[in-house]
Parts: structure tokens; sequence; C-alpha cells
């Protein structure tokens, strides 16, 4: 039996606007009609496509594969009708990902760099808090989130953690200042710019300075890490940051790897959902090595 493509125009309207009710309006049928037609196509495609949150219609895995595919197909119609009026440009694939919005800009150009020269696809990068992007993961509008942390997953939240690239933490400062005694010798009576106290980062070095009993004097905390990497540059203390995030400062010779402080890391992690169908680009993403996202910058 072949598809209905009629029914799945209407599932993709219903999919858009998240309700039976108002979708059955302005279709102009009864909601009674419409729910029948989806129910239809759910006994053809032999899966479930929508999960009932209140008054309000959530995708299943299944649906929000569905809502791919309608999306490409009522998309191409469009083009179809474009290609012949106004010139129109061919459907290419798309992939969502959210980065929190304090990892490094350089680790997400590196994770992204085998798509960035393809004109076939569509790429949308957002930036949020993580609770923001892991709500947006959940709701089926992101295909994997960026962090610099883990989350556990559960029945509710099947999130997954795949840990993407692990780099030490260095002490980074203008090329100009004089090299640094070794570790701990090397922070005393130095000014130090660090993480705020939220960041993994900023524990952990917490932590390396109470096993020390290291006492540094904090000039500044800061959550940016473009907003470090510019304090680290224009003024005469040290950062506390992986070099990665300044890495094109590093190969210019204007900041200096003063070197890694011993037990402290930033991890890069990409979280994803437990999907039965996963993207190919998403696949070759997550499939990269990770000394292909840290290229070497220490000098």
């Amino acid at each position: 039996m072949k598809l209905n493509y009629h029914h799945l125009y209407h599932f993709w309207q219903v999919a858009r606007s998240g309700h039976l009710t108002q979708t059955a309006e302005a279709l102009h049928i009864s909601q009674s009609a419409l729910s029948h037609q989806i129910r239809q196509l759910e006994e053809r495609l032999g899966q479930k496509l929508f999960i009932r949150e209140g008054r309000k219609l959530r995708l299943s895995e299944a649906g929000r594969l569905a809502f791919d595919y309608a999306n490409a197909i009522f998309r191409q119609g469009e083009e179809l009708t474009a290609l012949f009026t106004e010139g129109g440009q061919a459907h290419r694939e798309s992939i969502r990902v959210g980065a929190v919005a304090t990892l490094s800009r350089n680790f997400q150009e590196e994770f992204l760099r085998p798509l960035l020269d393809r004109e076939d696809m569509e790429l949308s990068l957002q930036s949020g808090g993580l609770d923001d992007l892991l709500r947006r993961l959940s709701a089926h509008r992101l295909d994997v989130v960026l962090a610099n942390q883990s989350v556990r997953g559960d029945d509710q939240h099947p999130w997954r953690s795949k840990r993407l690239a692990r780099q030490p933490v260095s002490l980074i400062g203008a090329s100009g200042l004089a090299p640094l005694p070794a570790f701990p010798d090397g922070l005393r009576g130095r000014g130090l710019i660090v993480p705020g106290p939220d960041s993994t980062v900023r524990q952990a070095f917490d932590q390396l300075c109470d096993y020390h009993r290291l006492s540094p004097t904090l000039i500044a905390e800061v959550d940016d890490m473009a907003m470090m990497r510019l304090l680290a540059r224009d003024t005469l203390h040290l950062a506390v940051m992986p070099p990665v995030v300044v890495r094109d400062e590093l190969r210019a010779g204007t900041l200096t790897d003063f070197g890694a402080l011993p037990g402290v890391f930033e991890e890069f992690y990409a979280i994803t959902i437990r999907r039965r169908f996963e993207s190919p680009l998403l696949k070759r993403l997550l499939g990269q090595p990770s000394e292909a996202l840290l290229p070497k910058t220490r000098v």
C-alpha cells in the first residue's frame, strides 16, 4: 500500500503547530477527521507519531523522523514551484547543533569542520545555557548538544554523553611575561584570571590549590572565554584556561602557554538522545578522533 501524502501533509501541519484543534480549524476539517487521518498514517507506518502532553502533542522519536521527511518533501514541492518562477535551490540535509555559551569557539569550529565546506546541507548552531539546550534536545529541536560536562539520562530523558576530547588546562599569558618557576612556585605572587565558580575547570583548579595550600590572588572571575582571552592578551596577568581557547594567539605568538596545571583538565562532551534512527551527518561528527578536535597549540 502506497503512502497517503494527504495524510502526511495533515500530520506535518499538526506537528508544526503542536495542537490538533487549531490545525483542524486552519485546514477547515473536523478534529475527529484529522485525528482519524493521523491514526491511519500511524497504522501505515507502524509507529506512534505523537505523545500527548496535556492539551499539546509532542513528537515521538519516530514522529520526529517522519516530520523531517515530511518537511523535506513539502519543502521540495515549494522549491519545484520556485524553480519555474524565480529560481530555487535544491533541498539540503540539515543538522542542528547546540553549544553551551561558555564553550570554546575554536573547539566548536574544529568539531564542525568536516561539514563547513559542504554546500548541500544546512547547519544550525545555537548557543545557550545547558538546561535550556537539553530541553530543546528532548523536544527534538536539536540533534546534539556540545558541553564541557556530561549529563546523566533516565527513562524520561534518555540522554547519552560521549566524551569527545580532553585537554590539560594551562597558565596562559602575554608573550612578554618572564618565564615562570616550576609549579607550584610559579603561582605565588601572581594575579590570576580564572573561570567562574560554576565551571568544572575552576572547581578542579580550586581543589589543586587546596591540595598545595595555595592562596592565589584572583584578579577576575570570567565565564566568557572570549573575554578571558582578551584579558590574558591585554594585561600582565595569567589566565587559567585550555590552550584550544587561544589557539590562534598561541600560533601567532601574542600569547604563551606557560605550562599545564597538574590534574586540571577540560573535557568536551557531545550529548544526544538515544534514537533508533541517527542522522548520517551526526554520525560523521561524533566519529571524529579527539586529536582532530584539539590540534596541537603549545608554543
